[in-house]
């Protein structure tokens, strides 16, 4: 059993869905996330606010320096993340897929680093 991340990709210019969109994506992922921890597969889901509420850090010799917001600014932003345990890639494909019919944006799956532990 692997680790997979599903990686929400946010449009950055995008105008965010109304309520009524938003009630409905979110009752979606609350279906998805219930699906991931029937089937043994949820480890841990969670959105992220904007880029713009982020700090970052940057080591520079024996200092840190701390700057607001990413260094650099692109089209479409990390949203929100899911982590879970999926037999092979396929697998989580599938996830994937459901993913992003539950969210109506583009999911990234990447393999995590590390084994599940079972």
């Amino acid at each position: 059993m692997q680790y997979y991340l599903l990686s929400v990709i946010t449009p950055s210019d995008g105008t965010p869905p109304g309520p009524e969109a938003m009630a409905e994506i979110v009752s979606n992922l609350d279906a998805f996330h219930a699906e991931l921890r029937e089937a043994g597969a949820w480890v841990f889901a969670g959105g992220l606010h904007g880029p713009e509420t982020a700090t970052v850090l940057r080591p520079k010799g024996a200092d840190v320096l701390i700057t607001d917001g990413p260094y650099a600014e692109g089209k479409e932003y990390l949203g929100g993340i899911c982590l879970i345990k999926a037999p092979d890639l396929d697998a989580a494909l599938e996830w994937g897929r459901k993913a992003t019919r539950a969210t109506t944006l583009p999911i990234e799956v990447r393999p995590f680093m590390h084994q599940a532990e079972e």
